[in-house]
């Protein structure tokens, strides 16, 4: 293997063979090479790294309930278990904070979320706070300054706007606490701009992507542009999965199961607003995918194909190239991506 091999991993969470399927990346052709399998004994569904990229967490969305906390070993990428905790229900998210000290969790039909401390060694410990939302808690996003949490409420309509310390990790409600989105449009999963002031939001329902302002010092949201991201022809019942930009922020993509379709967007920096620049087919049913931190490669789990494809990414028009095929677990459902020094 080459030195870029080694140095590049990607996790996938397979829900129905129970099992966590690690692979290296070759930078260079875009093949996948699998390295290891880490077992559950329950469904493992969502996963989360830290901001250092040294932990993965892992929720296990069958009883008993609970978090498993990873270390990501330094020269080889695979994981190795640091701990387990309990969690309130079963979790649709996962997500830290920004200093890597809090665990949050989103329950979908426990209609809640919880904080959990990050213990000094990276181990998730038991849920220090437990908060009703309302109907099917999809996410959380915590924004750059590490002091505004959002929930989107897939059932409800509206993504909760909290106040966070970090400190003490408390939440209290802001004082707008909701944006309220479009009727039976359903917030499902929300990412960041990397220049902070846009949010990016996939709504799972009617499949339509909104970008919505950020304003840090209210910690609120507002929406500026709604687009459809089904491609043309599309029929059938929408069924959104999930977003991600690229490293950059010169492009969006979205996931689409009904249709098993990829959108990309162009990004406007400056206004935040989107431009559709088309669509591609990919895996069956497509709920998870996420780009590499170089930008070069989006990887998606098709849960009806049990595989995952690296497509190369066109660094001027955000194209998608498929590049590889690589079979993993039963019923993929997350994909998370470390690039080591």
């Amino acid at each position: 293997m080459t030195e870029s091999t080694m140095s590049t991993r990607v996790y996938v969470s397979n829900a129905d063979s129970r099992d966590i399927t690690v692979l290296s990346l070759d930078v260079d052709s875009g093949r996948l090479h699998p390295l290891q399998t880490v077992t559950f004994e329950g469904q493992v569904g969502p996963l989360a790294l830290s901001p250092d990229r040294r932990r993965l967490y892992a929720a296990v969305r069958t009883q008993p309930y609970h978090v498993a906390s990873f270390e990501v070993d330094a020269d080889d990428g695979r994981l190795h278990l640091i701990g387990t905790a309990p969690l309130p229900d079963s979790m649709a998210h996962l997500a830290t904070d920004r200093r890597g000290q809090w665990l949050f969790a989103a329950s979908y039909p426990g209609n809640l979320f919880s904080v959990s401390p990050i213990g000094p060694e990276g181990q998730a410990e038991a849920p220090a706070q437990v908060l009703p939302t309302g109907r099917h808690a999809h996410a959380t996003l915590v924004a750059p300054s590490n002091r505004h949490l959002f929930v989107s409420n897939l059932g409800s309509d509206v993504v909760m706007q909290w106040a966070f310390d970090a400190d003490s990790g408390a939440l209290r409600p802001n004082a707008v606490p909701h944006f309220e989105g479009r009727a039976h449009a359903g917030p499902r999963h929300l990412v960041f701009h990397p220049n902070g002031r846009f949010v990016y939001l996939l709504n799972e329902l009617d499949a339509t992507v909104e970008v919505l302002a950020y304003d840090d010092a209210q910690g609120t949201l507002a929406s500026l542009q709604t687009l459809p991201t089904l491609p043309e022809g599309f029929e059938g019942r929408p069924w959104a999965a999930d977003l991600h930009l690229t490293p950059n922020g010169r492009f969006l993509y979205t996931s689409e199961r009904t249709s098993s379709t990829l959108a990309c967007f162009a990004v406007d920096a400056t206004s935040g607003r989107l431009t559709l620049q088309g669509h591609v087919d990919t895996e069956l049913q497509p709920r998870g995918f996420n780009i590499d931190p170089s930008g070069c490669y989006l990887i998606v789990a098709g849960q009806l194909s049990h595989a995952v494809r690296v497509c190369a990414i066109d660094a001027e028009t955000g194209r998608l190239t498929t590049r590889h095929t690589e079979p993993v677990g039963q019923n993929p459902t997350w994909v998370e991506i470390v690039r080591g020094d």
